[in-house]
């Protein structure tokens, strides 16, 4: 029997992709989308931690502002304080320090966002302020 060498029967046999080739481009393509999510992701997590800290800081200025404004005699120590800004629930932790004049006080502040039992210190601000 002799073969058909027909150019109808090779251009069928050639056209389309084998279920090989299609595999292998869905598996490139999901691979693909998968790091475009986790660049997505990551950004978004970059642009939240950003936003707190800009809270934080707007919220260790505003503080460090009232004391400066209130006049009132600041005694040495700690305290915590629950302070928000924008919505969002901060604690900021105030200490207050002699200085070598004593007319002066040394007072640093520092923020904190509490998510669940995670404590992440978001701003830190120093002044040295008048004693009244």
């Amino acid at each position: 029997m002799a073969r058909c060498t027909c150019p109808e029967r090779r251009r069928s046999s050639r056209r389309g992709f084998t279920l090989l080739e299609v595999l292998v481009a869905l598996v490139i393509i999901g691979v693909a989308l998968a790091a475009a999510m986790r660049g997505a992701l990551s950004l978004t997590s970059a642009a939240e931690d950003t936003r707190y800290t800009m809270l934080a800081t707007t919220v260790a200025e505003n503080r460090l502002q009232e004391l400066r404004l209130a006049r009132e005699s600041l005694e040495l120590g700690q305290t915590t304080t629950a302070c928000a800004q924008a919505g969002v629930e901060f604690e900021c932790l105030q200490t207050v320090k002699s200085t070598p004049n004593p007319f002066f006080r040394r007072v640093e502040l520092q923020v904190f966002h509490v998510s669940g039992d995670v404590r992440h210190r978001r701003a830190e601000m120093m002044a040295v302020l008048p004693v009244s």
